[in-house]
């Protein structure tokens, strides 16, 4: 199931049925962060306040011996124990003790992951501002761009890490039947300093909401060689 749509604002009020399942996070995390793009990822608070993002870019993140970039290559631990259960979680962590990262644990054979690096606000975005803290002056489109700011504007924090995404207040759901295709580029992950090469971070191409440079953002659509291997 391909998951990729242009951005298009606009309200998500029957995205509900269209709730991911198990299944769809049972498979590689190279095939599961392509088909994230343009899918909804939704939080309901408790006051009924329904915050909705649409997923604009993602890095795969492998556990097999080959990713010494993944939190899984050094084995299991109390810190990454949730990436080593089974898929449809969010595995949560903090990078530099600063900010907190939210991870979809998935794979045929886990440990693996999907980081959630960009999405779209698209519903609550009063309620991600004031999360936020950012001024009127700020455009919607920065509220969350990069994995810590898709976060704090959301309200994850370490307290969610092991959360469900099959019950409870996380969810994932397909895109509706009117979003429009768009084209998806596939680059090199960012801020790593091993496993450079792996092509593994996938984007919305063209799109204001995504993170990183221009040369990143300007990467082949084409699947690498390695990327097909874990398709």
């Amino acid at each position: 199931m391909e998951c990729s749509i242009s951005v298009v604002m606009g309200r998500t009020r029957n995205y509900r049925n269209r709730r991911l399942p198990r299944s769809f996070f049972q498979r590689s995390s190279v095939i599961v962060a392509r088909e994230l793009i343009g899918c909804y990822f939704v939080r309901e608070l408790p006051n009924g306040t329904r915050l909705v993002a649409r997923i604009v870019e993602t890095e795969a993140y492998l556990g097999d011996g080959t990713d010494p970039a993944s939190h899984a290559h050094i084995g299991e631990t109390p810190r990454n124990r949730v990436m080593f259960g089974p898929p449809a979680h969010i595995y949560v962590y903090r990078s530099y003790g600063i900010h907190s990262c939210a991870n979809v644990v998935c794979g045929d054979r886990p440990p693996q992951a999907v980081l959630l690096r960009a999405a779209a606000a698209i519903d609550g975005v009063p309620a991600m501002r004031r999360r936020r803290a950012i001024s009127a002056g700020v455009a919607d489109t920065a509220l969350l761009r990069g994995p810590g700011n898709f976060c704090k504007a959301l309200g994850i924090t370490l307290a969610h890490n092991g959360a469900s995404l099959l019950s409870g207040p996380f969810s994932i759901h397909a895109p509706r039947k009117g979003d429009r295709p768009g084209g998806i580029g596939v680059s090199s992950r960012i801020g790593i300093s091993k496993a450079v090469d792996h092509p593994y971070r996938f984007f919305l191409l063209d799109d204001p909401h995504v993170s990183g440079s221009k040369r990143k953002n300007g990467a082949s659509r084409r699947a690498s060689r390695k990327e097909r291997r874990h398709a």
